[in-house]
């Protein structure tokens, strides 16, 4: 399972942090990435990292804006948002599986999502 918090409604510039609680099978997977889908858009890459070695990875829209981190004890993966846009704005998913892909769709396990809102 994979459990995800931390959204919300923050005005242009500002920061959020969203969490990502892996349990059962989820909490051994290779990666853990972050997407996230728009109204009336296609769920689209942010950021991935690989639980062992920490190796991150960023789609070019978010970098040096976003940092993914993960604390392995905790069994959870953040991203840290800051400088965020109005285009940001989005329902923030995060994912796990056992090979590391930017295509959504290749990802078997899957959190509910969270609402991030970027206000002009």
């Amino acid at each position: 399972q994979l459990q995800a918090s931390g959204g919300g409604l923050v005005q242009a510039g500002g920061s959020l942090r969203l969490s990502c609680a892996a349990s059962g099978r989820t909490s051994s997977a290779y990666v853990m990435g972050w997407f996230r889908q728009a109204p009336g858009k296609e769920r689209e890459f942010v950021a991935t990292i690989i639980w062992s070695g920490g190796n991150t990875n960023y789609a070019d829209s978010v970098k040096g804006r976003f940092t993914i981190s993960r604390d392995n004890a905790k069994n959870t993966v953040y991203l840290q948002m800051n400088s965020l846009k109005p285009q940001d704005t989005a329902v923030y998913y995060c994912a796990a599986e056992a090979f590391r892909t930017e295509i959504p769709g290749t990802y078997r396990y899957w959190g509910q999502g969270t609402q991030v809102t970027v206000s002009s």
